[in-house]
């Protein structure tokens, strides 16, 4: 209804001395605005986070191939491996005789660098490392190290693709990212970039020139080699000496690595190797001053955004990288707590099902009984409502309708029905808590039974649901709620989340002593339980689940009649559900901060012992993780092995499946519209939780929402199972 903090008429003599709870929040009610973006930054954010932590970091360390079809040979011939290919053909770099450029590929490595720092310290060498971006990023310091020594970088992009191979976009990220990488990291911009799995000019294929030449236009220098130590093979250090020594005296550009796997023999190696080169006269230099080229090694990083881009990289891997820790921790704890909750279900639910008192129908009580319809704008379905309401077969059977304020023709509509047990009252527009203690006001059974406006009963609804009250410790009976507009896929989805969840749930709640919700399209209730508990508050949006706790805490027992069947209209839009759920679930935490006095050990409630923790655990702290386990899936399949993902989600579906199935047999149903669960899992899931999260953020800024009323379709097409 539209106002749903307006304070309701006293039911009950002692309703003004009772003090008033505080609401989640206080204030005027107002739309919700800033945190819609706050909650979209949020999703967001932690998405870009695992996706750049999962692209920078786990592609690489595993097997990466160069294209299976290579092209031809490009046949460069050039006299050089340092090719300028920015104009309309290549230029490369004239080898001096006796002149060295040693590169070091793949690191930097936290071991085996430091170690190579410290050999060419020794011979007063320096060297180019062409850096691989995301080991930039796990080891800055070793990083910073190789500038400090005065050694050039250069770019091995993000995780060591072969640029041949990729699309043009991928291309130009590996190359970009790993260039704000090293800028955030030393302040300098490389311009010198060597691909993976290049060798000689020689060996370059079309492919690899047109990938090198789309480099040259960012404005690198494309350096390849001349000299292949081969220390990669790991043949011995003899072997690389031998490997790396230019024949006849020849000079150019060598190639060592210092990452990408165990480096004792090149360390060993280079010592012997540079000791050699030395006596025989050679000197060393780096890849861009080898030949004259009047292009820096690095130059300073005068891009500002160069800059922040490189920072802004390594905050985002730095938040994906923690939250991945936090995801091989998460997921697996909450996979074991669903599936540990989904057997407690099922333990429950079958227990439930064999209880003595679930035969029970004693032709002898038969307790007045007045069905209250609180309706606003119900012209849809409101005929058919009441209709079916006073027909159900029971003696004595009053139906009182409040129309609060509509403005459609819902009380014409009741007026025209001309059913002599039912009275219509008329109000002003208070709000659907007001009309339901209108309603109680003016019954004067001994039970009340509360139903939406949009609700149907079968004929024997009634019946059943005064059976529990036969137990005088007995407060509210909680009906069994279906989806009377099931056939398209939305109604499916809720369809199997009434039977699978919502019903499920009742039963273990009534088990535990601890039912928090009866809910607002079938409830019954003693009247006395309402008069100690004061009537109806309108301090939260779920008045059902805030009356239930307060009747609880009351110390009265709430149960679960799955016989008593009411058949409601589901919301049959995204936009609609999304409005419902929203309200249901910040609703529910008001009513869960409202009644946190029942977590006083004093107070010894079941609601608080058992309703509350539960509420928390499953309907809050797990809902909002969720959404993670989602991203942290994904994550799996695009960059972890795929195997173990899919086998969790197929056991996950199938473990659904089996529950779903022993669900929908408790309650009778039909098995056949479980076909959208493994749908439901992938869309509707995931939309619930969103809700949630929506919800906490809502409730952390402090917001108030007003009541959202649902466009009514009339739509019972399903009732009777149908």
């Amino acid at each position: 209804m539209n106002d749903p903090h307006s304070r309701p008429p006293a039911i009950g003599p002692d309703r003004a001395n009772r003090p008033t709870r505080p609401a989640l929040s206080n204030g005027p009610i107002r739309r919700p605005r800033g945190h819609w973006w706050l909650t979209a930054a949020i999703g967001l954010a932690t998405v870009l986070a695992l996706l750049a932590h999962g692209y920078v970091d786990q592609r690489v360390g595993r097997p990466s191939t160069t294209s299976s079809n290579r092209s031809p040979n490009a046949g460069l011939r050039t006299s050089g491996a340092l090719l300028d290919l920015r104009g309309p053909s290549p230029v490369s770099n004239v080898t001096t005789a006796g002149t060295l450029a040693l590169t070091f590929d793949d690191g930097p490595d936290p071991v085996w660098t430091p170690q190579i720092l410290d050999v060419l310290a020794r011979h007063q060498v320096r060297a180019t490392f062409f850096v691989v971006g995301s080991k930039v990023l796990a080891n800055p310091d070793v990083t910073r190290a190789i500038v400090a020594h005065g050694h050039q970088l250069g770019v091995h992009t993000l995780s060591h693709d072969d640029l041949a191979s990729l699309p043009g976009w991928q291309r130009n990220l590996q190359l970009s990212l790993t260039e704000a990488a090293i800028a955030a990291v030393t302040g300098l911009r490389p311009l010198v970039l060597r691909p993976p799995y290049s060798s000689t000019a020689a060996a370059v294929t079309v492919d690899d020139y047109r990938a090198d030449q789309a480099a040259a236009r960012l404005g690198y220098l494309i350096a390849l080699s001349d000299v292949d130590s081969e220390d990669w093979r790991r043949p011995g250090v003899a072997r690389i000496v031998a490997n790396a020594t230019p024949a006849n005296g020849a000079g150019g550009i060598v190639l060592f690595h210092d990452g990408g796997g165990d480096r004792a023999q090149t360390v060993a190696a280079l010592d012997q190797y540079l000791t050699a080169m030395t006596a025989h006269g050679y000197r060393f230099t780096t890849v861009a001053e080898l030949g004259g080229l009047s292009v820096a090694a690095t130059q300073p990083a005068a891009e500002r955004m160069l800059r922040w881009q490189g920072r802004a990289l390594l905050a985002t891997v730095a938040v994906g990288s923690t939250l991945a820790r936090v995801g091989s921790v998460l997921l697996p704890l909450l996979g074991a707590l669903t599936l540990a909750r989904t057997l407690l279900l099922v333990l429950f639910a079958w227990r439930h099902r064999r209880r003595p008192e679930r035969q029970r129908d004693d032709p002898s009580f038969r307790p007045s009984v007045t069905i209250v319809v609180p309706a606003y704008n119900e012209a849809a379905g409101i005929g058919r409502a009441v209709t079916s309401l006073a027909g159900c077969q029971y003696p004595g059977l009053r139906v009182v309708v409040v129309d609060d304020g509509s403005t459609d023709d819902t009380a014409a509509i009741v007026e025209s029905l001309g059913l002599a047990n039912v009275t219509l009252i008329r109000q002003a527009n208070r709000g659907k808590p007001a009309a339901l203690n209108t309603g109680i006001a003016h019954a004067t059974s001994e039970l009340v039974v509360t139903v939406d406006g949009d609700t149907v009963f079968d004929p024997d609804t009634v019946r059943w649901l005064v059976q529990p009250f036969a137990d005088p410790n007995v407060g509210a009976v909680s009906g069994n709620t279906k989806v009377a507009n099931r056939r398209g896929l939305i109604g499916r989805w809720q369809h199997i989340e009434y039977v699978m969840g919502f019903n499920l749930d009742r039963r273990m709640y009534e088990l535990a002593r601890c039912t928090p919700t009866v809910p607002g399209a079938i409830g019954a209730f003693r009247r006395q339980a309402l008069t100690e508990v004061g009537g109806v508050s309108g301090d939260t949006l779920a008045e059902d689940t805030d009356l239930t706790m307060a009747i609880a805490r009351a110390g009265w027992h709430v149960v679960y009649e799955e016989r008593a069947t009411a058949w409601t209209e589901a919301p049959s839009t995204l936009r609609q559900l999304w409005q419902q759920r929203y309200r249901w679930s910040y609703g529910t935490m008001q009513s869960m901060w409202k009644h946190r006095g029942a977590l006083r050990p004093s107070t010894r409630s079941p609601i608080g012992t058992r309703a509350l923790p539960y509420l928390t655990l499953f309907q809050v702290v797990l809902p909002l993780l969720a959404p993670l386990i989602d991203l942290f899936a994904l994550y799996g399949l695009l960059f972890l092995d795929r195997g173990p993902v899919l086998a969790f989600w197929l056991g996950f579906l199938v473990v659904q499946l089996a529950v779903s199935i022993y669900a929908f047999r408790l309650d009778g149903e039909r098995l056949g519209p479980l076909w959208a669960l493994p749908l439901q899992q992938f869309v509707y899931r995931q939309l619930m939780y969103l809700v949630v999260v929506q919800s906490v953020v809502t409730a952390l800024t402090g917001a108030r929402l007003p009541w959202h009323k649902l466009e009514r379709s009339g739509d019972f097409s399903s009732v009777g199972g149908t």
